[in-house]
């Protein structure tokens, strides 16, 4: 018997992780679950403000949260919903292992969208800043996404409407908690 579920949302910035993670939490909050959120951007200013964008540091951030994922499964098996870039896909397995040895539930969602579509949504502007050279070690850009090979679901965001990805990641998930 498995404790609780971790639905690993991954994909490029601008992607709508953050979108879809938030959509999953208050559709299972409404069904009585009690999800809780890492997100990478609020990671990045506690738990990993000591980590920059090397490759190293990036693999030590997906580490990172997936060890907090573990501790909150097991704190009463809650459905964690992580949503990082989590550009390189053996830190991804990493963690992926790390759940199967604790009989974790894993979840892995390919949040997919294009470079075109991620930078056509750019309210952090960062592509433009990448692309300007002010911002280094960006992720599709200067630094490399190694999309899943095995990701439980894949959602395409760059043509599906909120709501689509929502019904399909809710129906994933939704097989995985009876």
């Amino acid at each position: 018997m498995t404790t609780g579920l971790t639905v690993w949302l991954t994909g490029l910035s601008g992607a709508g992780k953050s979108t879809i993670a938030a959509g999953l939490a208050t559709r299972l909050t409404q069904q009585g679950f009690s999800p809780i959120i890492l997100d990478g951007d609020l990671l990045r200013t506690g738990l990993n403000a000591d980590l920059t964008f090397s490759e190293e540091d990036r693999n030590e951030s997906v580490r990172r949260a997936g060890e907090v994922a573990l501790l909150l499964n097991g704190l009463g098996g809650h459905v964690v919903i992580s949503s990082l870039i989590s550009p390189l896909r053996a830190a991804r397995d990493a963690v992926r292992q790390r759940h199967a040895d604790h009989d974790v539930d894993f979840l892995e969602v390919h949040i997919a969208a294009s470079l075109e579509v991620c930078e056509s949504r750019d309210t952090k502007e960062l592509y433009a800043r990448a692309r300007r050279g002010e911002v280094t070690a960006m992720t599709g850009i200067s630094s490399p996404y190694e999309a899943p090979s095995n990701a439980e679901v894949v959602l395409s965001t760059g043509t599906q409407s909120v709501e689509e990805s929502l019904d399909a990641l809710e129906a994933a998930v939704r097989a995985r908690l009876r």
